[in-house]
């Protein structure tokens, strides 16, 4: 059982930035998989329902976040929702071209593409817009590829 969290772990990583995969949910799940089954540290102690508590309140936090920190990030640029919906389309289109540049350009050039289309905005608005929805999208990954690897840590330790 203790391969199914170190897997879950490891799949959540890659969750955080594949948008079909609920990456810290998947983590969690890693770290409740060695709580369960008892995993023990190198001083044989056994995981705490404190840390489960703690990472299911960061699970919970960072899904949370990832919802608002593009939002926001693109609402800093000047953006508007279109922007932000762009980012996404274009995202989840990139993902079939050359990831993880697809991704990127994607996200770039479907915020673009839809603030001038559908916001009306000028060029350089809708790429400072465009722009504004990427940054959001690579910090609101970073926060949760780094709570992530935090419950991978966790999965590991206990796990012997």
């Amino acid at each position: 059982m203790m391969i199914i969290a170190v897997i879950c772990g490891i799949v959540g990583i890659i969750g955080s930035i594949a948008p079909v995969l609920p990456g810290p949910p998947l983590s969690w799940l890693g770290v409740l998989f060695v709580y369960l089954w008892g995993g023990t540290n190198a001083k044989g102690d056994e995981m705490s329902l404190t840390i489960l508590l703690v990472m299911l309140v960061l699970t919970v936090l960072v899904s949370i976040l990832d919802y608002i920190v593009p939002v926001w990030f693109t609402k800093l640029s000047g953006g508007s929702r279109y922007a932000e919906r762009g980012a996404m389309v274009g995202l989840l289109v990139g993902v079939f071209f050359i990831p993880p540049w697809g991704m990127i350009l994607g996200s770039i050039i479907g915020a673009f593409m839809m603030e001038m289309y559908y916001g009306g905005k000028n060029s350089k608005d809708s790429f400072k817009a465009s722009m504004g929805a990427f940054l959001g999208f690579l910090f609101g990954s970073g926060i949760k590829i780094a709570a992530c690897c935090a419950m991978l840590y966790y999965i590991v330790v206990y796990m012997f």
